[in-house]
């Protein structure tokens, strides 16, 4: 039985009408609140902390938004995008800022953009002045492009050497993630204007693609540094089963498809060669069946000490949010709280308050902020 039970309140105004209180949620080790800081997104895919105390958050057709400190919603997107393919699960995707933002006002974006062969996942960066985006540059373009409308990916990491990871997904087609000439299925690291570092894994490598850190990944929409060891974590869609949380190294191969805990979808037969194979890592943790797990953030805050290090993973399909407790390298226990109580959970971020913020995906998706609500 789940623990997360809601524990619904109300709230009587001054005037003496009856208001809704934000919920509140009993998890493990606190009570919660849920406070919806904006709601009417439509379909808020990522969500990006400005040092004022604002907050940029992306919509899935294609407008970029901008929160005030205030907790008030501009209702003016950022002007200067380039032109996002809003194609299926396709559109425009996650939000970063550069680790030197406070002195060169770079934001990056991941979309979904078409082109030649069809649509791929493209980024660009480019500097916020004001509502709008100027000097924009496209720094990568996953090639090729394909018709499809699935599993474009895509998370953006800068890890501590300031270099960028790009989060990317077979596209449907899944033979793609074992193929070096191809960047489907990879996770991709590059130099914050593009270009592919000395030490990339497969540099210099006949037929490979240079900016390919990591292959056999399916479909990877969680991403997060560990702030003990900054080593990139990465979760990932299986099929019918088979959601995983890697710790990524270069040059590791995931094993999609050759090995999967997933199987085929409706019939229920084996993908691939089996679960395990001999020069492909296994998971840290996995779901069987599938969570549909979507952003992920390490916390490190002050306002839920006891949380302090665990890994948080919003979950699509059964619409909750999971804390996984990590030792290490090793995931040693899993919580799943507040089950169906928000809608599918998006993205998962830790504020520089010390709270979590929430995306929930809908047509009138929602911003929401964990706070502590007493025991």
């Amino acid at each position: 039985m789940n623990r997360t039970c809601a524990l619904f309140v109300v709230a009587l105004a001054s005037a003496g009408h009856a208001l809704a209180a934000p919920p509140v949620f009993q998890t493990e080790e606190y009570a919660v609140r849920a406070v919806t800081v904006v709601q009417g997104l439509e379909h808020p895919w990522s969500l990006a902390f400005l040092p004022d105390g604002r907050m940029l958050v992306t919509e899935r057709p294609g407008r970029l938004r901008i929160v005030g400190a205030d907790g008030k919603l501009d209702p003016k997107p950022v002007s200067g995008l380039p032109r996002v393919e809003e194609f299926g699960q396709g559109g425009l995707l996650d939000v970063a800022l550069h680790p030197k933002f406070r002195e060169n006002g770079l934001v990056y974006l991941s979309f979904a953009a078409r082109g030649q062969g069809g649509v791929g996942t493209e980024v660009v960066r480019g500097r916020l002045q004001g509502n709008q985006l100027v000097d924009v540059q496209t720094i990568f373009r996953a090639e090729p492009k394909s018709g499809g409308g699935r599993h474009f990916g895509s998370r953006l990491v800068f890890d501590r050497n300031g270099l960028l990871y790009i989060t990317l997904g077979d596209r449907g087609e899944q033979d793609r993630a074992q193929r070096l000439d191809d960047h489907a299925g990879k996770i991709v690291r590059l130099v914050d204007d593009g270009r592919v570092p000395d030490d990339n894994p497969f540099r210099g490598k006949a037929g490979a693609k240079p900016e390919i850190f990591s292959l056999g990944n399916r479909n990877v929409q969680g991403a997060a540094l560990n702030p003990q060891t900054g080593a990139l974590w990465a979760h990932e869609h299986g099929p019918q089963g088979g959601d995983e949380v890697n710790i990524i190294r270069a040059g590791t191969n995931y094993g999609w498809p050759v090995i999967t805990y997933g199987v085929n979808y409706g019939i229920g037969t084996k993908i691939g060669e089996g679960t395990e194979k001999p020069g492909m890592a296994q998971p840290v943790w996995k779901w069987v069946p599938s969570i549909a797990p979507s952003g992920m953030a390490f916390y490190e805050g002050d306002k839920f000490p006891k949380w302090k290090g665990d890994l948080f993973v919003g979950a699509l399909k059964d619409r909750m949010l999971v804390r996984l407790k990590v030792d290490g390298e090793k995931v040693v226990t899993e919580e799943r709280m507040l089950r169906d109580a928000l809608g599918r959970i998006r993205d998962v971020r830790a504020g520089p308050d010390g709270y979590l913020y929430l995306l929930t995906d809908s047509s009138d998706g929602a911003l929401v902020r964990l706070e502590p609500a007493g025991r």
